[in-house]
């Protein structure tokens, strides 16, 4: 009888359960991890990703073979079926562990899977709330607030409680953490790392694969180990927190990463656990009495919002993943691929994706989503966008936060009211609009920030459906104050617009 252990591309950790279950045996229990071409080739992926997952994946599988472990590596094999299956019998495997997938897709995927052994899923650790755990959470709730699930989940913890009462008497911050990037901001510089020999040949695989991908390959500076990725948290808690707070959601030129600490790659791939990352935060915030409102800010997005959209994710119907409250059913514009398009915050962010793979969160829901939501972009073809753009990107990431949070898709299911702005946020938070061709200010006319004009034609084709939302209710009191006359013009530059975007 011989267990055998496949570990996934995203749980290269080696505390994962399917190891830890198996560790005291490791010399005779054999290991295989496998590079699939085919599901690379699902979506247009960045080509970044592809090298950090295909980097990060041989490197821990160095680190097995140097722990004791007996494993297997297939490189560049065309699916996962073959070299699996051929692997089970080579080794005469009767039981293969696997430890549960952390995407629906791929779950199902392993349930088509015909092998010649048993298999034994074990349940995924690399979250601190578990699917059963957040379903029962969940229960009975009329609404699934992510600020109530943040507070269930401080109080499980005791991370920054004070008894029963939040650290500082308020459970978060978000009112110190909006400040817009007035005057000379100084952001210190990310921690980056020189591709090594394996890294290096993983690019150039990456840039002579048959099939195309999106952004550069070049220059790459993510981590690919867990000792690199320790070194990101500890140089983000010790450079970059104390800051973090008050500019979290600034933009500015130049500025690709400002204070964000760019540990979700990591934490999306196993290379760090969410319960280091917040002891990490808290214990800086006791020991350095760092800003609470810092120090809360990001262990929010991790402890919160991060466990809130995975438990979500798992929640919902299958369905859920095909909303599309508004009908919106025009086709992604080819400049979310180029990252050519005279709308300077567009550009300047679809740019930045193209030579990193990464955005922080502002930049996501308030140019890019708010953009395809205004826009009436199609929200399942906006959703494989970000999924295939951004190297932190996984189907539990992306399908709640896009459609659920960036595009309202879902009528109110996650957010309380659509993410829907004009080009006055982009101009109070970032400096976008400067030098832009458009007028922030202009809502008609040829020099019309489109963000205007598609900001107040959304609310006026909507206005039936946001009328139920209650939030919503003031903003669109300011249509009765435009004339006719200008409200069709609004319109009619939407549809303009619409025309060059086919």
């Amino acid at each position: 009888m011989t267990t055998g252990i496949w570990v996934l591309g995203d749980q290269l950790w080696q505390g994962q359960a399917a190891l830890t279950a198996h560790v005291e045996n490791r010399a005779q229990t054999p290991v295989i991890l496998i590079e699939s071409c085919r599901y690379a080739r699902v979506r247009r992926y960045h080509a970044q990703k592809l090298v950090l997952v295909w980097s990060a994946m041989r490197h821990f599988a160095q680190e097995l073979r140097d722990a004791g472990w007996s494993v297997t590596y297939a490189a560049q094999a065309e699916e996962f079926e073959t070299p699996l299956r051929q692997w089970i019998r080579d080794r005469g495997i009767t039981t293969l562990v696997i430890m549960e997938p952390s995407d629906r897709p791929f779950a199902q995927f392993l349930k088509t899977l015909d092998l010649p052994c048993a298999v034994e899923m074990v349940p995924n650790t690399h979250f601190l709330w578990s699917v059963a755990d957040f379903r029962q959470w969940a229960g009975s709730r009329k609404s699934l607030l992510m600020e109530s699930f943040y507070r269930e989940g401080r109080k499980r913890t005791g991370v920054l409680m004070a008894g029963n009462d939040p650290v500082g008497g308020q459970w978060n911050y978000d009112k110190d953490n909006r400040q817009p990037p007035k005057g000379t901001l100084n952001p210190p510089a990310p921690l980056t790392f020189a591709p090594d020999e394996t890294t290096e040949a993983v690019i150039e695989t990456v840039e002579a694969l048959e099939f195309p991908t999106f952004g550069q390959a070049r220059p790459f500076h993510w981590a690919v180990t867990r000792s690199q990725a320790l070194d990101v948290l500890d140089h983000f808690i010790t450079v970059r927190l104390k800051t973090f707070g008050p500019y979290q959601d600034a933009m500015v030129t130049g500025e690709d990463t400002m204070w964000h600490a760019l540990v979700s790659p990591y934490l999306n791939l196993g290379l760090l656990h969410p319960q280091e990352v917040i002891e990490a935060a808290e214990q800086a915030y006791r020991d350095r009495q760092l800003p609470l409102n810092s120090v809360e800010g990001f262990i929010r997005q991790v402890l919160g919002w991060r466990e809130y959209m995975h438990g979500l994710y798992w929640l919902v119907e299958d369905e859920y993943f095909q909303r599309n409250w508004f009908g919106h059913d025009r086709p992604l514009p080819d400049f979310f691929w180029t990252g050519q398009t005279p709308m300077n915050c567009l550009h300047q962010v679809i740019d930045q994706v193209m030579r990193t793979g990464y955005g922080h969160h502002i930049q996501r829901l308030m140019i890019l989503s708010n953009f395809a939501l205004i826009a009436g972009l199609q929200p399942q073809v906006v959703e494989d966008w970000f999924h295939a753009a951004f190297i932190d990107a996984y189907d539990w990431v992306m399908q709640t936060n896009v459609l659920g949070m960036g595009l309202f898709a879902d009528g109110g299911t996650l957010a309380s009211k659509p993410y829907a702005a004009s080009a006055n946020y982009v101009g109070r938070m970032s400096d976008y609009c400067q030098g832009c061709r458009y007028d922030r200010k202009a809502r008609t006319g040829d020099n019309a920030c489109p963000f205007n004009f598609f900001y107040w034609d959304f609310l006026d084709r909507h206005r039936e459906k946001l009328q139920s939302q209650g939030r919503m209710s003031f903003i669109l009191k300011n249509l009765d104050k435009m004339t006719p006359e200008e409200r069709q013009a609004i319109r009619d530059r939407a549809q303009q617009w619409h025309q060059q975007l086919v």
